[in-house]
């Protein structure tokens, strides 16, 4: 048992609970911060190895992963609000004992509503009866831990060592990262009753929102209602999210509104839409004083198991697809399939393409479950609409979502900085980042596309069978994804994208293909023009025994509503007027 684990069952099972009850709030804080147990937890907590993967390993092994955040950020509990303090212990103690978390829970509820819930944590203990205590206590981080006492963020730490001559004229220096995040796969986010969104912004008392225009339409009341219930301050900025809007200049206005509205650099900005917003929403926050938190709540599966949780945030530019962009992972994503009931079945389509990505080269028992569940999905729109909680198809949904949630995490956070190119979630990326927007395709679409023929390519190298290679392009076509289109005749257009992805994978094409069996990885780094002019040829011939040739159901943008890509990537948009009563009109929308 950790150190730190021990720390936290000696405090729940010894404290004296009685100043939870004083009427005095500022009695109450000063009788808890001087006792022994507190000191004692406070103490542990700062000095946590937080970081460490034996530290995450303990508390999963011992049921306790919901308080694996609160405790990771208590690291840096001296420069907290009491309020946000407060209701991150009683996160931490309802982990591990749900009586003891609902003590915690009312008494920060509590706190939250005085006017002592925005005072620093490290403010208020320099004035207590143990303030000499506490004050030797900041002296000694300053040296030792400054990330204890003065951190820009509580979910990041940096190290560094430099060796140097004596002269100072040469200088050698590394430097390392570490940085957590929470993934959560969560029914009806907006339901009051539903507290983590609450619990994330009732300590600051608003929450700036950067909310899909689309989104807005349907569930921009609720939202409204959801922090008016908690009496938190919403600042909705409303954005509309298509293609053709993946711009810098989107990021720009973000950028503009966040200076407008004060956003301060521990403050998490809420983005609430599909994958155009979490990319353009996600740049901004990392421009936004080099590093301001985001929560993303995803409306769409592409950003539910994809966009949402990634750290690659980006805009298009030039014609190319995410030319600008940064790594800034969310603190928190939330996928709540509550929102795909209102989805276009094309949109549907559309992100299930990213879920049979993880399916084919990561995750074997995602591709069962996807042939299991087949064309339900879209007809329920994944156990939202014409059954019940407990069918089938609701309980396939669920486990569909996080089987994706979790291949996709472990993918990308082994390698948050894509400082390789092993990287199995790129299948399908590797082409179609290059005649995406040429041809007009929803991105969904363009990455099947790259899908069908990665794995036309694993079956001419050998790495799967016949029966394998036609599983998957039975799966993609099953959900009437694409496997063709004409645009890959284009040998200049195609030959052209591969020598863009050598050169954005630092000059390997490591096209990652599956191999050896459905749910496992390899990579292709070798193909001449001539080779893949002859497998595209030989793959169309395949595409020709499947229905409408291997053309997809609504494969393009305008199929759905949007806006052409090929033809419109250039132009600004103008902003959309926010409505303070209610959604854009539907001429604006």
């Amino acid at each position: 048992m950790t150190k730190t684990i021990a720390a936290v069952k000696a405090f729940i099972d010894s404290y004296d609970t009685d100043p939870l009850a004083y009427r005095d709030m500022d009695h109450a804080i000063e009788a808890i911060c001087c006792s022994t147990e507190f000191r004692s937890l406070l103490l542990v907590l700062i000095e946590s190895s937080a970081f460490s993967v034996e530290f995450g390993q303990e508390f999963a092994s011992i049921g306790a992963i919901a308080g694996l955040s609160a405790c990771r950020r208590l690291r840096s509990g001296l420069s907290l609000s009491l309020g946000s303090f407060f209701g991150l212990l009683a996160e931490l103690t309802a982990a591990f004992d749900a009586e003891a978390g609902a003590e915690w829970s009312a008494f920060s509820n509590r706190l939250c509503q005085s006017d002592l819930s925005q005072t620093k944590l490290l403010a208020r203990l320099l004035t207590s009866r143990d303030a000499d205590f506490y004050q030797q206590l900041a002296d000694h981080l300053v040296e030792t831990n400054p990330h204890a006492l003065y951190p820009t963020s509580s979910y990041r730490e940096s190290r560094g060592h430099v060796v140097s001559t004596l002269d100072g004229r040469s200088i050698e220096a590394v430097m390392s990262m570490s940085t957590f995040t929470s993934i959560k796969v969560l029914e009806n986010s907006l339901d009051p009753q539903q507290h983590l969104l609450r619990d994330m912004y009732i300590s600051l008392k608003r929450c700036v929102c950067l909310i899909d225009q689309n989104v807005e339409h349907y569930y921009g009341q609720q939202i409204e209602d959801y922090f008016h219930h908690h009496q938190i301050h919403l600042e909705k900025l409303i954005y509309r999210a298509m293609e053709v809007d993946k711009g810098i200049h989107t990021v720009e206005r973000m950028l503009g509104d966040f200076k407008r509205l004060g956003v301060s650099r521990n403050e998490p900005v809420l983005i609430v839409g599909g994958g155009v917003l979490s990319d353009t929403g996600g740049l901004a926050c990392a421009l936004y004083h080099r590093n301001t938190p985001y929560v993303m709540l995803s409306t769409s599966i592409v950003s539910g198991i994809d966009a949402g949780p990634s750290p690659r945030t980006c805009c298009d530019g030039f014609g190319y697809k995410n030319l600008f962009g940064a790594y800034h992972a969310p603190i928190l994503s939330i996928t709540d399939r509550a929102f795909f009931k209102t989805l276009h079945p094309g949109w549907l389509r559309h992100g299930i393409a990213e879920i049979i990505k993880m399916a084919v080269v990561k995750n074997a028992a995602l591709f069962d479950a996807l042939e299991q569940a087949g064309s339900q999905l879209i007809d329920s729109r994944f156990g939202t609409v014409h059954c019940q909680p407990n069918d089938e198809i609701s309980c396939q949904s669920q486990h569909i979502l996080g089987l994706a949630m979790q291949s996709y995490v472990e993918a990308e956070y082994d390698n948050l900085y894509e400082t390789h190119q092993c990287r199995p979630h790129a299948y399908g990326h590797t082409w179609s980042p290059g005649f995406e927007i040429e041809a007009g395709l929803l991105h969904g679409h363009a990455v099947t596309i790259g899908m069908g023929f990665g794995a036309y390519l694993s079956y001419q190298n050998n790495w799967i069978s016949s029966e394998e290679l036609h599983r998957i392009l039975r799966l993609i076509s099953s959900f009437e994804l694409s496997l063709w289109h004409d645009i890959l005749l284009n040998q200049e257009t195609l030959w052209a994208a591969q020598e863009k992805i050598v050169q954005k994978r630092g000059g390997n094409l490591s096209a990652p293909l599956p191999k050896g069996e459905i749910g496992r990885c390899g990579y292709l780094n070798s193909l001449t023009r001539e080779q893949l002019h002859a497998a595209i040829l030989d793959y169309q011939k395949i595409c020709a025994d499947y229905p409408r040739q291997g053309v997809g159901v609504e494969p393009l943008c305008q199929d759905v509503g949007l806006e052409d890509p090929s033809t419109t990537f250039h132009l600004p948009v103008e902003p959309i007027p926010h409505r303070e009563n209610g959604a854009p009109t539907l001429s604006e929308v």
